[in-house]
């Protein structure tokens, strides 16, 4: 199937797809900043170079996009239906690539927290994330994980 935009138009929307910076990620980054929290974005001397870090905390926080990083059973992770084998290609490398940079702050002594997209949407999400993400930070378990029903319950 042909695209429906022309070149220049599919390349000035590609080019607009950010990979730090976000909404989700500078929604979280303000409610941190308001409760108190400094931190560090996305340092080279991490591995990964996460969106934030607490160094405080020997904390890090992956906002990870629903339909780039494949939230499991999320609304926001649809499939394209054109061209499915380069898709499911990427899609597959983007997970893969998420497992090995987790796996590896954790060896290397860091906590992680995965904060997916659909968590931060609205704004009473970013309160509920923060807050759940704040009592992680202070007790001492090494992994969260929050999605969109994490951000819902009161």
């Amino acid at each position: 199937m042909t695209d429906i935009v022309d070149k220049p138009t599919r390349s000035r929307m590609m080019a607009g797809i950010r990979g730090k910076n976000t909404k989700p990620e500078l929604a979280l980054r303000r409610a941190l900043h308001a409760c108190g929290f400094r931190f560090r974005l996305h340092s080279g001397k991490v591995h990964g170079r996460p969106d934030i870090i607490l160094p405080k905390h020997r904390a890090v926080i992956l906002v990870h996009g629903c339909f780039w990083h494949r939230h499991e059973g999320c609304r926001y992770t649809s499939t394209p239906s054109t061209r499915p084998e380069f898709w499911r290609a990427k899609f597959e490398a983007n997970v893969a690539r998420d497992e090995a940079v987790h796996r590896k702050l954790l060896e290397d002594g860091w906590r992680v927290a995965t904060i997916w997209e659909c968590s931060l949407r609205k704004p009473d999400q970013v309160r509920t994330t923060t807050e759940i993400l704040s009592n992680w930070l202070q007790s001492h378990k090494l992994e969260i994980e929050i999605g969109e029903t994490d951000a819902r319950r009161s």
